[in-house]
């Protein structure tokens, strides 16, 4: 038996008791455990050799996003559960337990989906797909463009977003990129003079002049191709 010296002159603690569902108090381990080998145990360092290989072993942050447990049979036979298989015979039955952190799976996307300015959700898994920015909501033109175009996308089963918040441009684009919606269509009274619109993906930030009237499908092609391709 090897033990840690840290855990001498310890006392009140708690140990399983190598029996199913049993575990013991108030532990001392000088007193009641005989103890062969008393080291100064610690954590393994990055670079050092693998015991098993002795190839050199590297640390790293992780996220557990999912996880499966194999339990046997051990709480389906506690439980009295059986099922009949197919010969009508009952049978205990073996378990498992599997689970997925939905919320670290999104927190590892995020790790990997972002620059200095924000987020970069891919399409399948943004909260919008599309953000409308308009330039000047009290141009009653850009707003008029703005709520067809909503309309519309809404219709194509596009999630969409409208800012039409009384502010500056500016801050409604970087609000765009922090938040990382994958497509910002900007309208503004500029464009409009010339029936066109500006389309820029977040991933790369290219911008491109596109007429009004052909700005929804090529926004449907660029998110049911963004849907399939996971990006």
């Amino acid at each position: 038996i090897y033990a840690d010296e840290a855990l001498r002159s310890r006392s009140g603690m708690a140990t399983g008791a190598n029996e199913d569902d049993v575990h013991l108090e108030g532990v001392d381990v000088e007193r009641d455990v005989a103890v062969d080998h008393w080291l100064d145990l610690r954590s393994i360092l990055d670079g050092e050799a693998c015991a098993s290989c002795g190839a050199a072993l590297r640390i790293a942050r992780c996220i557990e996003a999912g996880h499966i447990f194999k339990l046997g049979r051990r709480y389906s036979e506690a439980m009295g559960v059986t099922v009949l298989d197919a010969d009508g015979v009952n049978r205990v039955p073996t378990m498992g337990s599997y689970g997925i952190g939905v919320g670290r799976a999104m927190a590892a996307v995020a790790e990997t989906h972002h620059d200095e300015n924000g987020l970069i959700w891919p399409m399948n898994i943004a909260p919008y797909e599309v953000v409308l920015t308009v330039v000047k909501v009290d141009h009653e033109e850009s707003m008029g463009c703005a709520e067809r175009l909503y309309d519309e996308l809404r219709a194509a089963g596009v999630d969409v977003l409208l800012d039409d918040r009384d502010g500056r441009p500016g801050v409604k684009f970087a609000d765009a990129e922090l938040i990382g919606i994958p497509l910002r269509v900007t309208i503004g009274p500029r464009g409009l003079e010339n029936s066109i619109v500006e389309l820029t993906a977040r991933t790369d930030g290219e911008r491109h002049d596109v007429p009004v009237d052909d700005v929804v499908a090529r926004l449907v092609d660029l998110v049911v191709s963004g849907r399939s391709a996971g990006r």
